[in-house]
């Protein structure tokens, strides 16, 4: 469920899309301290596999990010960065989105079935849906009219991880070397996954998801030295899966004290030393 900063003020956005050059640079991980509408370092068509998960829209406190959209708002801006995704991701590319499939704050929204919708009709194609089972259902801060049937809210403690590809599912690029094990294969390939969400004091991100997610992505959709974009990066979980399993990893965040939050859990947890701070 890691979420970080997207639409901001004009002055700030000018001041992002000045910058040019990596934030971080390593052997295997990238990080850009810019708008990911208009970054232009990432190559068209260059990315295997993208695994984030953008703002619910249901009013986390970000640093710099408004997450109290309107619905519409919301729903244009998903618009852009999906058109984005497409742009940078070859053929065979995929994306892992990681989406609630429905919301109540600020009103009943079908969050996962208008996302999907978008995402067919700015160009990416359906291929299957993920059920998360977190568990988590003490996040919960309405139930209706209680105990009546007057007004009830149905909320279900699940997420969705939507995966979609660009023009052909069959993956034909990269090193075609797998790294997933038989049991993990049998395991993830049935469409429910069980685990707990992430500790946001821990990482010390108001919307961190737990990195058995994209590693699961990561293991399962693409091979061995795929490059591995997350456009959201936050934290850097999605980094820190990619460089685990001897993948590229390229994040993306406007917010700079998310990426500095990105940059220390890599060489905290990922023991990256030699890598610089541009």
């Amino acid at each position: 469920m890691q979420k970080i900063n997207t639409l901001n003020t004009k002055s700030q956005t000018e001041a992002v899309g000045q910058n040019t050059q990596p934030y971080f640079l390593s052997k295997n991980i990238v990080i850009y301290n810019e708008d990911f509408l208009k970054i232009k370092k990432i190559p068209i068509s260059s990315v295997d596999l993208i695994v984030t998960s953008p703002p619910y829209n249901v009013d986390i406190h970000y640093n710099s990010h408004n997450d109290n959209l309107s619905y519409n708002n919301y729903l244009e801006f998903t618009t852009k960065w999906l058109k984005k995704c497409l742009e940078i991701t070859k053929n065979d590319g995929r994306l892992c989105l990681n989406i609630p499939l429905d919301k109540n704050k600020g009103g009943q929204q079908s969050v996962y079935a208008d996302v999907t919708h978008i995402a067919k009709e700015v160009g990416w194609r359906y291929h299957s849906t993920i059920i998360w089972n977190e568990g988590n259902i003490s996040r919960r801060t309405a139930w209706g009219s209680f105990k009546s049937a007057s007004a009830p809210y149905v909320i279900a403690p699940v997420e969705t991880i939507v995966i979609l590809y660009k023009k052909y599912w069959k993956k034909t690029s990269g090193s075609k070397i797998s790294d997933i094990s038989k049991e993990e294969f049998m395991e993830w390939t049935n469409g429910v996954w069980t685990f707990s969400g992430e500790s946001k004091k821990r990482v010390g991100h108001p919307a961190p998801f737990p990195i058995e997610l994209p590693r699961r992505c990561i293991k399962l959709f693409s091979f061995v030295n795929d490059t591995v974009l997350d456009p959201f990066v936050g934290s850097g979980t999605t980094l820190l899966a990619a460089n685990s399993l001897n993948r590229k990893g390229i994040g993306v965040d406007i917010d700079k004290e998310y990426c500095n939050l990105a940059i220390k859990r890599l060489r905290k947890e990922a023991k990256i030393h030699q890598a610089s701070l541009l």
